[in-house]
């Protein structure tokens, strides 16, 4: 197949139009857990910010703070709160998060307090017993936001 002048002067006018891809940049908060593994505390993509999962542990002390589910599940999400605030976004930017239980049968008492974090078009949700979460907590979140 034959390549014309014309095919080439559209497609260098195409990648000239385009806007460049927004390189991935890692978003850190010592107002968060710093991360305790290789991974970064989120990653935002363009208007896409991509958010580790976050236990209970104390951004302050960097320890473990173990409690009933309720107060685990609000200091997840206060530490994603910190996180988002990195990025200039708020829980109202969250369209997606995934919650990790070690026992389901402690999910009303998470919903309870989850739901106080979000208004009235709370993100789409997944959530899913697991096995065992790191440092033996009872739940860990992650979450995807958007400008």
């Amino acid at each position: 197949m034959r390549t014309t002048s014309r095919a080439l002067a559209v497609a260098a006018a195409i990648a000239v139009a385009a806007p460049a891809a927004a390189q991935p940049e890692a978003v850190s908060t010592d107002r968060a857990p710093a991360a305790i593994g290789p991974y970064s505390q989120a990653i935002l993509a363009g208007d896409t910010l991509y958010l580790a999962g976050q236990i209970a542990i104390d951004p302050a002390t960097g320890e473990l703070a173990p409690g009933p589910i309720e107060a685990e599940t609000r200091l997840v999400l206060e530490n994603l709160e910190a996180v988002l605030a990195a990025a200039d976004m708020t829980m109202a930017n969250v369209v997606s998060t995934t919650v990790f239980m070690a026992d389901l049968d402690a999910f009303p008492r998470m919903n309870e307090v989850y739901a106080t974090f979000f208004g009235d078009a709370p993100p789409a949700r997944a959530t899913v017993e697991v096995a065992r979460l790191p440092r033996d907590v009872k739940i860990e979140i992650s979450a995807i936001a958007v400008r």
